[in-house]
């Protein structure tokens, strides 16, 4: 990690404040159901949905009914409320992706919000033969562990320190997977660093840029939309996100 994403500030109060966005972008997402429709339909591979720090499969509820719709055997995380890295967590992860590819006979593409995109990018890089592609919502992967505005509750949560990495676990955080891989990120999130959030570019991996709060990521129509975009990307035949016509509007241009 470099010098600069170990120095990284967690994002101003003030958008810490505006994290309340989070309930008005869960109407706009239920408003825009119809539009979201038109998004691309998926082959019916297994995708796996890991929820952010404190929260549960609860709060994934929406994308992955969204999901299901669009044709893809969809799953939760089914451990209760995400509190870190304890005892068997990552065991249980695991598991899961095993689980998920031995019933569907197909790799497992894997969503993670938050620290659970921290999850989604370990469990790639442990089990790429397994894992089709990974998609993060607001991760910090890229930056030091205090470049948040959640790591004291990180700590209290896990019992862990933020700055403890296992490498049992897939090792460096910012290492990008040997999977096709795509960070959402938003320069609005109050919780983390955006710059920590992006992704390098290479030829199968990127940066998508969304006007979104952090708590709403999972249920922002942009952030959504992006992400059953993504999904369907034929397998072994991936490509970078098209920001062509209407959706220079809604996606802006994360190099800027």
């Amino acid at each position: 990690m470099s010098v600069a994403a170990q120095t990284l500030r967690p994002p101003f109060r003030t958008l810490m404040f505006l994290e309340g966005r989070a309930i008005s972008e869960l109407g706009a997402f239920l408003g825009a159901l119809p539009l979201l429709s038109l998004a691309p339909k998926g082959d019916g591979h297994p995708v796996l949905v890991l929820p952010g720090l404190v929260a549960s499969d609860t709060s994934t509820r929406p994308l992955r009914s969204f999901l299901k719709g669009r044709g893809y055997a969809v799953s939760g995380w089914r451990q209760g409320r995400n509190l870190g890295l304890r005892q068997g967590v990552q065991h249980a992860m695991v598991d899961l992706v095993h689980e998920l590819n031995d019933t569907h006979g197909r790799k497992v593409s894997l969503v993670g919000w938050s620290l659970g995109g921290l999850y989604a990018r370990q469990l790639a890089k442990m089990m790429p033969d397994r894992v089709r592609s990974v998609i993060t919502l607001g991760s910090p992967f890229a930056a030091g562990p205090k470049a948040t505005n959640a790591w004291r509750v990180y700590e209290m949560a896990s019992g862990r320190r933020a700055d403890e990495e296992d490498a049992r676990f897939g090792g460096s955080l910012a290492e990008t997977p040997s999977v096709p891989t795509t960070a959402v990120f938003s320069r609005t999130d109050g919780i983390c660093a955006w710059q920590g959030c992006m992704e390098q570019t290479t030829a199968t991996s990127e940066s998508i840029e969304v006007e979104s709060s952090h708590c709403g990521m999972g249920h922002n129509p942009a952030v959504v939309y992006a992400v059953a975009d993504r999904l369907a990307q034929p397998e072994g035949a991936w490509k970078p996100f098209d920001r062509g016509g209407w959706r220079s509007l809604v996606y802006p241009n994360p190099d800027r």
